[in-house]
């Protein structure tokens, strides 16, 4: 099959992903929107009050979030087709543009979803990951998309594939963890002032929360460690020194500080609850700003946009 074959080959993967994200944020938002039921309240004698209860019912709606866990399935396969078909009609590993970049990174961002579903049992975080997959699609097919080109001479090297695919693992895995963290603050507000409301009582605690956040980036906290090092590493090969403070080597230094201060805090000073998921997302808020504004409006060596 010919480059530009294996190229709508890429598109097509792309574009059902899309399709069975889509789907599959449907199917979770009406999982919980339609769980909600109001039943009447029995006091006293028996006497119906006219005020009702809210409670929430999965009993009508557990095969809603069933086809949309299927979907999610379906859709991260398909992603991973039109990402591989990628390479293939490029000739080379797909990291050679913001493109390209939001397709990894969104297939990581998606496995690390899938990961969680089938460990942790995620499937509340179902509707914000399968929206944000559609905003990361959407965002690259519109105003992202650049044809399949041969990479610039920098980039050209054994260290590409291993810099920047532990990089995009990492940032997957701190999405998901910023989703568990704005959930959390989500919670953590209601609960503080009205109690949790009842239709989110088969939602996990917020102690369940913090743990699972902390876990996440504990565990691929060392992944992004190992980015930054390769990434000096492949700049002393490339350029003759392992640092300039480009501004995406100081972005990428900034979210390294950040992720480490969220794991110390936790592990010594004790921090846990609203100040950490606070501070998460802050950290998670540094990577994106790397990921896209240097990216794409900022100048240096690494900016590779192909914008």
């Amino acid at each position: 099959m010919s480059a530009t074959n294996w190229g709508y080959l890429s598109n097509y993967g792309v574009y059902t992903a899309m399709i069975f994200y889509t789907v599959a944020f449907v199917s979770h938002a009406i999982e919980f929107s339609f769980a909600i039921k109001s039943e009447p309240v029995l006091v006293g004698n028996g006497n119906l009050l006219e005020k009702n209860k809210t409670v929430f019912d999965f009993t009508s709606t557990r095969q809603s979030g069933r086809l949309g866990s299927v979907m999610m399935v379906l859709a991260t396969a398909s992603l991973f087709v039109g990402d591989v078909a990628r390479g293939i009609s490029a000739g080379r590993a797909p990291l050679g543009n913001m493109y390209e970049f939001s397709l990894s990174g969104g297939l990581a961002f998606s496995l690390a979803y899938l990961l969680g579903l089938y460990k942790f049992k995620m499937r509340w975080l179902g509707t914000p990951v399968s929206f944000s997959l559609l905003l990361i699609l959407g965002t690259a097919i519109t105003l992202l998309y650049r044809p399949s080109a041969p990479l610039v001479p920098a980039l050209k090297s054994t260290w590409l594939v291993i810099h920047v695919t532990t990089a995009i693992l990492s940032g997957g895995v701190f999405l998901l963890a910023n989703c568990v963290a704005g959930l959390y603050l989500f919670l953590e507000k209601a609960e503080r002032t009205v109690g949790r409301p009842k239709y989110l009582a088969q939602l996990p605690s917020i102690e369940t929360l913090d743990q699972l956040c902390y876990r996440l980036v504990a565990l691929v906290f060392p992944l992004w460690t190992f980015a930054i090092i390769a990434g000096a590493i492949w700049a002393e090969s490339a350029w003759g020194h392992y640092w300039s403070w480009d501004p995406k080597e100081t972005w990428a230094l900034i979210t390294w500080i950040a992720y480490a201060a969220y794991l110390h805090a936790r592990a010594t000073v004790g921090w846990k609850g609203r100040k950490a998921a606070w501070l998460c997302i802050f950290a998670g808020s540094t990577f994106l700003f790397n990921y896209v504004y240097i990216n794409v409006w900022g100048t240096g060596r690494h900016t590779y946009s192909g914008l």
